[in-house]
């Protein structure tokens, strides 16, 4: 009877007094990892388990589809040469992105790097064709200790400082690709160092629905079963919570909090320890390091053993009515009786109590007397061994929320880091601007020495002031060539010297109004728009096809109108069937040219270029145009043209001159060479002069 209570109690999901919960898994119960990643990215993983023996669940969180619209991406893919630096965020924006640049171009640009977050990227990219030495891959370094290998934002930051340097993304276009939202930690550290950064999404995140099948095995494992759930993103942990509120009851809620969970990344840990989990490993980027710590989870598990349990109150109050039964005297109330409950006496106590002697019953009663109290020492060990078991569960416990604190510590502690490497880094921003100041403020102190000094009377305060703005005029003449402002300060100052009455005025005004005549006379250069044409030339230079590299359109050879036989026989005075041959003749002549093509390259050496050579002769040509857009704004007119004729020559002894492109460039490049004859502007040396006379008079 005490075995049936047990099973039914058991049955019941009641709870006994030693072990707790009756809703342990049998020994037999494997352990079950719960993968949660989208579906068709778990398959390395899956092996992986399966190989150390554990049991896997397909329970995605995140189901990832295609944008609504993918027009931007695919201008953004379109546009690679305009961007200094590609940016993936996961394996999903590589694969997506991928897919859309294949109708694009089959060949990633040798030339633009590549920077990925984490070694999952990394393979996708490889997946692709893209990995080192032929490109250039930028990714966190990971480490041998799991708490030093980091792979998220900051980490891939600190890998593209490490790689482009500090100062090497001001004035660079920066492309991330990405999902539908996310971050902006990355894209705000890009733009504080100097870059412009763009956004385009490759993919889309949605909550998924799992089928039925999937939550039943849920069901079953948050009644008892061995598991823990694996999470890799913070959305992941959002969305189970959600999906639980739909489908779970809250005593399966309650489970499911308290069930273990691993995650990769610190930051998965905090938003599942703000959803309400309390026992969360926190792995390590990597399939090897979610692994092992699966693996340490599932040993850690201990399988409880089928004993018979301290008998619970109905066993003793049946215990001691058969006990009662045994030692109660005639005429004496039993502990059943007392209890509220008749005696009861077994068969074979009645039996013996009918046939035996008063000695026999003293015997019969010890004997009963030894067999409760060996009841009570082996319901007290079996308690002792169930509560022994119940303070190891705890201690493991113990240990992995020590585990988790620790790791979180660690977490902590590299953010201080990080913390206290950006409040140098402002100190350091701070002294400059500080530096910066204090050289405001000097000169400000020597400016207002000098009007001061010139304050002596008006006249010499009106000289002093033009001669300040002719000097200023003077120097952005020579810096900008822009003849305008020159003569917006001439004319200024002539109007302040038409006020004063001293004769030194009106020699510097004479001088003035010499140099606004040589201005006027002077050709307009725009400096400005000549140099965007050479960076025009520059944006154009890796598009224009190699001598021999243009792809000739496809020909299709079209038949003419039928020609009236009879007409050309009237004309030419010949035969009907001699004027049909000729025109036949001449038909089949005409098809065949027109599927002949003939181009003449001049230069031998253009055609004896290898494609892998052709990058070197794209970048040399690059080269001449950096250095003639340099002289250009430097007014340095002889090499000014020296780049420009070698320019000019390079695009047409190695490129394709048939091509519209090649004679765009060239075009560009010629307009600057008859744009730049005028580089060489006038200068205000007489009115400066004329200002000098007059202070060394005075």
């Amino acid at each position: 009877m005490t075995g049936a209570a047990d099973q039914n109690a058991a049955r019941s999901g009641q709870s006994d007094e030693w072990g707790g919960p009756a809703e342990r898994a049998p020994a037999s119960t494997p352990f079950t990892a719960v993968i949660t990643r989208p579906s068709g990215q778990s398959e390395a993983l899956v092996a992986r388990l399966a190989a150390r023996g554990i049991r896997t669940l397909d329970f995605p969180l995140i189901a990832i589809e295609h944008v609504r619209d993918a027009a931007a991406l695919v201008a953004a893919l379109g546009a690679l040469d305009r961007y200094a630096l590609v940016v993936f965020v996961s394996p999903n924006a590589v694969d997506r992105a991928f897919a859309a640049y294949a109708p694009i171009s089959s060949i990633w640009p040798y030339a633009l790097p590549v920077a990925v977050v984490g070694p999952a990227s990394v393979a996708a990219l490889a997946r692709h064709g893209v990995a080192a030495p032929a490109y250039r891959v930028v990714s966190p370094a990971g480490g041998a200790d799991e708490e030093a290998a980091r792979f998220d934002s900051e980490a891939l930051y600190t890998a593209l400082e490490a790689h482009f340097g500090a100062d090497g993304f001001a004035g660079k276009r920066v492309l991330i690709v990405r999902g539908d939202g996310g971050r902006e930690w990355l894209a705000d550290r890009l733009r504080e160092a100097g870059a412009e950064v763009e956004h385009v999404a490759a993919y889309r995140r949605a909550v998924p629905e799992p089928p039925m099948a999937a939550w039943t095995q849920v069901h079953a494992l948050l009644a008892g079963a061995p598991h823990a759930w694996l999470v890799t993103s913070s959305e992941g942990v959002r969305n189970l919570a959600e999906l639980a509120r739909e489908h779970l009851t809250a005593g399966e809620i309650a489970e499911l909090h308290h069930a273990p969970l691993v995650t990769p990344h610190p930051r998965i840990a905090e938003t599942a320890r703000g959803m309400g989990f309390d026992r969360i490993t926190l792995s390590g980027a990597g399939d090897e390091r979610i692994v092992e710590a699966l693996e340490r989870l599932a040993s850690s598990v201990v399988q409880p053993v089928q004993n018979h349990p301290a008998p619970g109150p109905a066993q003793s109050r049946m215990t001691d009515s058969n006990n009662s039964g045994n030692v109660a005297q005639p005429g004496a109330p039993s502990a059943g009786a007392t209890s509220g409950s008749s005696p009861v006496r077994p068969a074979w106590a009645a039996a013996t109590s009918a046939s035996a002697q008063p000695s026999g019953r003293r015997g019969a009663g010890t004997a009963l007397l030894w067999l409760v109290v060996a009841l009570v020492a082996g319901g007290a060990g079996a308690g002792g061994f169930v509560l022994n078991r119940k303070l190891d569960r705890v201690d493991q416990q113990l240990v992995q929320h020590q585990q988790a604190a620790d790791q979180q510590m660690a977490a902590l502690r590299a953010r201080a880091d990080q913390a206290a490497a950006g409040a140098q880094q402002i100190d350091r921003q701070i002294a400059q601007l500080e530096g910066k100041i204090a050289d405001a403020q000097t000169a400000q102190q020597a400016l207002a020495q000098q009007y001061a000094d010139l304050a002596k009377n008006h006249d010499e305060w009106t000289l002093a002031e033009v001669g300040q703005m002719l000097s200023s005029a003077s120097e952005q003449l020579q810096l900008t060539g822009n003849t305008q402002l020159a003569l917006f300060a001439l004319r200024s100052a002539d109007t302040r010297l038409a006020a004063t009455a001293s004769p030194q005025a009106l020699v510097v005004r004479k001088a003035i109004a010499h140099d606004i005549e040589k201005l006027q006379a002077a050709p307009s250069t725009d400096l400005a728009g000549l140099a965007i044409k050479l960076d025009t030339a520059l944006g154009e230079v890796d598009s224009l096809p190699l001598a021999g590299e243009e792809i000739v359109a496809r020909t299709k050879p079209q038949a003419g109108a039928p020609a009236d036989i009879g007409k050309i026989a009237a004309e030419n005075h010949e035969p009907r069937w001699k004027a049909w041959l000729n025109t036949f003749f001449a038909g089949i002549g005409r098809q065949i040219t027109s599927l002949v093509q003939v181009r003449r390259v001049d230069n031998a050496d253009a055609m004896l270029i290898a494609p892998e050579e052709g990058y070197f002769v794209r970048e040399n040509l690059k080269m001449r145009l950096v250095s003639a857009r340099l002289s250009l704004l430097s007014r340095n007119q002889e090499a000014l043209k020296s780049d420009l004729a070698a320019a000019d020559a390079a695009l047409a002894r190695y490129f394709d001159s048939a091509s519209k492109d090649t004679r765009a460039v060239r075009d560009l490049v010629k307009q600057v060479q008859d744009g730049s004859k005028a580089v060489v502007l006038p200068n205000l040396d007489t009115s400066l002069q004329a200002i000098q006379q007059y202070k060394s008079r005075g």
